[in-house]
């Protein structure tokens, strides 16, 4: 018999805290941002948020580019939102191809008004860093982002907002990340 109960890894069976029903996650408050070039506008254009963002600012993850909830509610939460401006630099990030992001920018936030930049994560690196991919095969053909907000500052996350159920929208929503 086993002194203490055992936990799921990604590497296996451990000792250590009680059993969950859903995964823990591997991202956490006072965490780097991953050093993985995303990219912007163009395949040509990498960025890295470990370099790039700088002070304080929020990462937004989403399942999908012109999916109904986030296209509808989750980052248009977030362009209209009164707190963007003391947000920092914003940045929209999703499994996608940079021209489908390209285009899906320009349909919400024409002439990028609201400062917020959309970054491809094309080959979900950035996503697997963070620990927040998750099976979406049966409708997104390949596995996708959680629905997810980080609130970074210096470089560090200090707040980490992901949906339980990986897609709803509620405690990475603008109005309870954004406060």
């Amino acid at each position: 018999m086993l002194a203490r109960p055992l936990t799921v890894t990604r590497g296996g069976w451990r000792l250590g805290r009680a059993f969950h029903a859903a995964a823990q996650l591997r991202v956490g408050t006072g965490d780097k941002i991953p050093d993985i070039d995303l990219v912007e506008n163009s395949p040509g254009n990498k960025v890295s948020l470990a370099t790039e963002l700088k002070g304080k600012g929020v990462i937004v993850g989403v399942p999908a580019a012109f999916s109904p909830s986030c296209s509808a509610k989750h980052i248009p939460g977030y362009i209209k939102s009164p707190h963007l401006k003391d947000a920092g630099q914003v940045f929209v990030v999703s499994v996608n191809d940079p021209f489908v992001m390209k285009a899906w920018a320009e349909n919400l936030d024409p002439g990028a008004a609201s400062g917020i930049r959309f970054l491809a994560d094309p080959h979900a690196a950035f996503t697997n860093a963070l620990d927040l991919a998750f099976d979406a095969t049966a409708i997104f053909g390949q596995p996708r982002s959680k629905r997810y907000a980080l609130t970074v500052k210096d470089g560090k996350i200090d707040g980490v907002h992901v949906e339980p159920d990986n897609t709803g929208v509620d405690v990475s929503a603008a109005e309870k990340v954004l406060k």
